[in-house]
């Protein structure tokens, strides 16, 4: 067997059901898929064996230990040469492993990655976090699948591995934030290739609603701190951005408070992102509440960024995470 789907599961019976269902619409069928269970109050199992006489699927219920973790569980587990990784908020287009295996047939690699989009079924919310996170005027682009000059880092919502390597690497961190780009890291630290595979797309759900969003992106931005302590070089300017941002906006916000300033700058940077979005969208609905996605996704990320700089950098305090007990319900 050439492919295992790896899907860690936490409270997510439902999205587990689309995401299965996708599966079995794929047009190549070398697959296995492995759903591990991280201890959820609200199982999938039923929502499994309802797949059991389409998919060839193993089920597995393991104590809550964070994803990272799971997907180590899961690989043990599997038979592929590859470990396909999923979020269990992902749905698959039918050639999606199709195209993972004309990418691997052209070129193979050791680990590779692929971008995502936003359904049509989606929520407006979904659609302006997804615009928020992949659009050039918020992160430049990064995560909407274009070619890039610099080395691409696969996220564990859409990423390949093969399983010797997966297995060399000694799997997932600890790291309950951040472990998927602590495992490309290291992938490239250990002398592997890794590609993006722009035609190996997923549609990702991302967050329900705008509070939840928030503790995503603050989370990130702890995250690559402490990714900067374990490997320094990997802070890029890139990642320094949404701080400066943050700061930008809060010292414009006290020029205008204190000296009767101009907020022009915000007002015209949020026409940008309304325009683009409502044009990309076709709504004009969702350009607006990308305005305020986009917003959350840099403040969030920069407040998380020096919220972690400040305590692990200025003040030497260890590891740490926020939101952790109420981040992944």
């Amino acid at each position: 067997m050439k492919y295992s789907f790896i899907i860690p599961v936490y409270n997510r019976p439902d999205e587990v059901d689309e995401l299965l269902d996708s599966l079995t619409q794929q047009t190549l069928r070398d697959f296995e898929v492995v759903v591990v269970e991280d201890g959820s109050a609200v199982p999938c199992k039923a929502v499994v064996d309802k797949y059991a006489d389409r998919l060839t699927i193993h089920y597995y219920n393991k104590e809550n230990s964070g994803p990272g973790q799971t997907r180590n569980y899961g690989v043990e587990r599997a038979n592929g040469d590859y470990m396909l990784i999923l979020d269990s908020d992902c749905i698959l287009p039918a050639d999606y492993l199709a195209a993972v295996e004309a990418e691997l047939s052209t070129k193979g690699t050791d680990a590779f990655g692929g971008p995502d989009r936003a359904h049509e079924s989606f929520t407006d919310v979904q659609k302006a976090i997804n615009y928020a996170m992949t659009s050039f005027f918020t992160t430049g682009g990064i995560r909407g699948g274009k070619k890039k000059l610099d080395k691409f880092y696969p996220r564990s919502f859409n990423m390949g591995v093969r399983k010797d390597v997966y297995q060399a690497l000694g799997g997932f961190s600890k790291m309950r934030f951040g472990e998927d780009i602590d495992f490309s890291i290291r992938i490239f630290k250990g002398g592997y290739a890794c590609r993006l595979f722009p035609e190996a797309w997923v549609w990702h759900k991302r967050r329900t609603d705008l509070k939840k969003f928030f503790k995503q992106v603050h989370n990130s931005g702890i995250a690559r701190i402490n990714l900067y302590k374990k490997y320094p070089e990997s802070l890029k300017l890139v990642h320094m951005l949404p701080a400066l941002f943050t700061l930008g906006v809060v010292f414009l916000l006290l020029c205008a408070l204190c000296w009767g300033g101009s907020l022009s700058l915000l007002v015209l940077f949020a026409l940008f992102i309304c325009i683009d979005s409502s044009l990309q969208n076709r709504s004009l609905k969702i350009g607006l509440l990308s305005v305020a996605a986009s917003f959350i996704q840099l403040i969030g990320y920069g407040t998380g960024f020096l919220r972690a700089w400040w305590k692990r950098c200025v003040h030497g305090k260890n590891e740490f995470q926020a939101f952790e007990k109420n981040f992944y319900q």
